[in-house]
This record gives structure tokens, C-alpha cells and sequence, in this order.
């Protein structure tokens, strides 16, 4: 393969990483969190600097981009989340690139306890040879998703200025908060104006994704009766108690992310939070399939009731809310983006590898919406940690991939299996 694009994305990557965006759950505003416009800003500065069209910062706080097309074909657009993870420590991220890794154990200097082996990760074990980039050790690195960004960014500059792949028009969009679920809003599909799209927010080389968890998030509220401990006696009702009833009554040996895996669902609480007079639960529901996450609904309502029931005078209350649902029930009647990124891959010798994603990505809610987008390796590694990795190379194959596929659709070559 060739290595045209290896140092590129290399420096892209180094230097979005460095950039603290990381998202926040409890805010309310778009973005959550007003760091992410670093990100934003520089990426609408930058595709403006390189030529691309219709350059603009939306009002959902989407960063879109036209890349005129060079033929007849239909309009794609490619996403990737500006935003990290908000599970562990994302501020002063100092990443480092790894030349030529030699097949050993990784070592982060800012924590000389913390080692990523080849013996734990097979994956690693494959990348003899190959440039690889980790965070030091405190912070995870980011590459979820600025990977993503910085291989749409490759593209755009490679199309924009070499004009030697013919291509329909492209849409590429930074969005933010697609950690917290809310990157994508029912006005995205008008803002994006593409036929079909691409989230670059994928792991493994080969993987082609068109199936996610569906999904739902669960708050329980708890009010329990406060008074002096003191004088407590037959008065008090302690919140916290009964907040460690309904975790405890939950399914915890079947149905956890810890006991889970392939297309089996889970129950996982994400947050406790109070005292002894009021708790608040955070839980998120996760299920391929809609009669599944049903089944948790109705697991969660009765494990609230139940111990309300324990407990009259406090008041328990169980909200319920919608976040995604499995982008295969629309991409399954219309296989056409998927078998495009299929045949690119096949055509670069790379073997494809669709799995269901035990997450969701901007896809799963930009399918939903309208927009059929399924998700396209990225090579990111060990995510929302501080042992994330991710190969240089494997970037430059996902960049190979989206210059492959967007070709193919303008010779007309992707045809739908159904």
C-alpha cells in the first residue's frame, strides 16, 4: 500500500489531539461543552483554507463542507465527532508517536505502572513495523473520533487539490457531543443533503458497520424522609438505603456490560449521585433488538416498584427517554452504501469484517432521521482509556477506503444485495 497519506494524518492527528474538546453529559447547552469550539473553529477555518464549498457552522453546532463533485454520481457525506469521551480524563492530552513499533510492551511515561502488551491485545500484536500513536499515560488520546477527523480531512485536502479521483459531490461534517448522544438532531439530514453517509468512527481495519445497539437511558429519582439522625427513629427514610435496594435487585449477574458480550444486551448503571435524603440513578439500556430493550424497560419499572413498595413514604420515580435505535432497521432495506464500502475494501485487499456495534455512533440516529449511514474503520484502538492507541497506517487504509467508495459511486459500480 502505498504511504502517500502517512504522514498527514500523523500530524493531523497529533495536533486535534492535543486539543482538550471533551464533552459534558450534565449540560445543557450545544455544544455541551464550550471547548469543543476549538475544534469546530479550526476545522471551519481549515476546510475554507483548502478549498471546499458551502463552508459553515450550523446552528446544531455542525461544522459542513461541500467538495464538489468531478462526475455524475450521487452526493455522500462522511461524519466524524469532534467530541472525547467524558469517562476519563481528556485534558492536557500529550500524544506521542511510536516509529516503527517493534512488537513489545508499551511503557507511557507519565505512568510507569501502566503497560500496553501485545499479550492483552491481540490487535497490537499485528502492527509490527507500523507507527503507532498513544496518549502519556494520564489521559485517554482521542483518537474517538479525531482519527475520523483527521482522515476526512485528508480526503478533502487529497480531492480538493489532486482532482484525480472522479466523484459525485461530498458533504463532510464534524458534529459535536457524540459521546453524550446528541450530535446528530432531526435537523441534520437538511443541513448534510447527502443521498447516503459514512460515520468514520469505527475500530478494526475491514470493519464495515451497519448494525448498533439500540437504545434507551433510564433516570430514577429517589425522595426519601430527612430528619436529625438523631431523631431518626421510625422518622427517617434514607434514599441512599433504597438507591442500594434497586441496584442490588437489578440483574446484576446476567445482564451487565461486565457479563456481556455479542448480540446480548445489558442494564448499566452509569451514575449514582445524592445523599441520604435524595439519589438520583443514572442508567443506560442497551439491546439489538426492540423487543429486548422492552424487556429492560419493563426490568427496570418493576425493580422501582417493587421497592417502592418497601417503602411508602418515599416517592421513587422512573423516566424513561429515547437515545437511539439499531441503524440495520433501515440499512437492511437498502444495502447499497454498505456493499459500496464492502467492494472498496475487497478492492484493496483488505478483508471486511461486519460485526454489531456494542455502542452507536452519529449513524445510528442520522439513519433513523433519514440519512442512511453506516460506520467505516478507522483503526482506533483501546478507546475511552488511557492505554488508546491507534496505527498510522490503519488511517491511511480508511483514507484509501473512502477515496475507493466514493469513486465506485460515481462509476456506478455499487449495487445493492438487499
Amino acid at each position: 500500500m502505498q504511504k502517500r497519506f502517512d504522514q498527514e494524518l500523523e500530524d493531523r492527528l497529533m495536533r486535534y489531539a492535543a486539543i482538550d474538546s471533551q464533552s459534558d453529559e450534565t449540560s445543557p447547552s450545544t455544544p455541551s461543552t464550550e471547548i469543543q469550539f476549538d475544534m469546530l473553529n479550526l476545522l471551519r477555518d481549515e476546510l475554507t483554507a483548502i478549498g471546499a464549498q458551502d463552508v459553515e457552522l450550523t446552528h446544531d453546532s455542525v461544522v459542513v463542507a461541500t467538495i464538489p463533485g468531478t462526475a455524475e454520481g450521487p452526493t455522500i457525506g462522511f461524519l466524524a465527532h469532534v467530541d472525547t469521551a467524558p469517562q476519563f480524563n481528556a485534558t492536557g492530552v500529550k500524544p506521542r508517536v511510536i516509529k516503527g513499533y517493534n512488537g513489545g510492551d508499551i511503557t507511557f511515561p507519565d505512568d510507569p505502572d501502566l503497560v500496553l502488551s501485545p499479550d492483552e491485545h491481540p490487535y497490537l500484536a499485528k502492527k509490527m513495523g507500523h507507527d503507532l500513536i498513544t496518549a502519556s499515560g494520564t489521559t485517554l488520546l482521542g483518537g474517538d473520533d479525531k482519527a475520523g477527523v483527521s482522515i476526512l480531512m485528508t480526503m478533502a485536502r487529497h480531492l480538493l487539490e489532486t482532482k484525480d479521483v472522479a466523484h459525485g459531490p461530498i458533504r463532510i461534517a464534524f458534529t459535536p457531543d457524540e459521546e453524550i448522544g446528541r450530535g446528530v438532531t432531526e435537523r441534520l439530514p437538511e443541513d448534510l443533503k447527502a443521498d447516503f453517509a459514512y460515520t468514520l468512527d469505527g475500530q478494526e481495519v475491514g470493519e464495515i458497520e451497519y448494525e448498533s445497539f439500540s437504545a434507551d437511558r433510564a433516570v430514577i429519582k429517589i425522595t426519601g424522609v430527612s430528619i436529625h439522625p438523631g431523631l431518626a427513629k421510625d422518622k427517617m427514610v434514607n434514599a441512599a438505603h433504597l438507591a442500594a435496594k434497586i441496584v442490588q435487585t437489578l440483574p446484576q449477574a446476567t445482564m451487565t456490560p461486565e457479563v456481556t458480550d455479542g448480540r446480548e444486551g445489558f442494564i448499566h448503571i452509569t451514575d449514582m449521585n445524592g445523599g441520604s435524603s435524595e439519589m438520583e440513578v443514572k442508567l443506560i439500556l442497551r439491546d439489538f433488538e426492540m423487543d429486548g430493550l422492552e424487556a429492560q424497560r419493563e426490568i427496570v419499572r418493576k425493580v422501582c416498584g417493587a421497592v417502592q413498595a418497601t417503602e411508602p413514604r418515599a416517592q421513587i420515580t422512573c423516566d424513561i427517554s429515547h437515545q437511539y435505535r439499531n441503524m440495520r432497521y433501515w440499512l437492511e432495506k437498502d444495502m447499497t452504501p454498505v456493499d459500496l464500502a464492502r467492494e472498496a475494501c475487497q478492492d484493496l485487499g483488505i478483508d471486511v469484517i461486519s460485526v454489531p456495534i456494542r455502542g452507536g455512533t452519529d449513524g445510528s440516529r442520522l439513519t433513523e432521521f433519514g440519512t442512511p449511514t453506516p460506520n467505516i474503520f478507522t483503526g482506533m484502538q483501546c478507546i475511552h482509556g488511557p492505554k488508546e492507541w491507534i496505527s498510522v497506517q490503519d488511517m491511511a487504509l480508511a483514507t484509501e477506503v473512502c477515496l475507493s467508495l466514493v469513486a465506485k459511486a460515481a462509476r456506478g459500480q455499487g449495487n445493492s444485495t438487499g
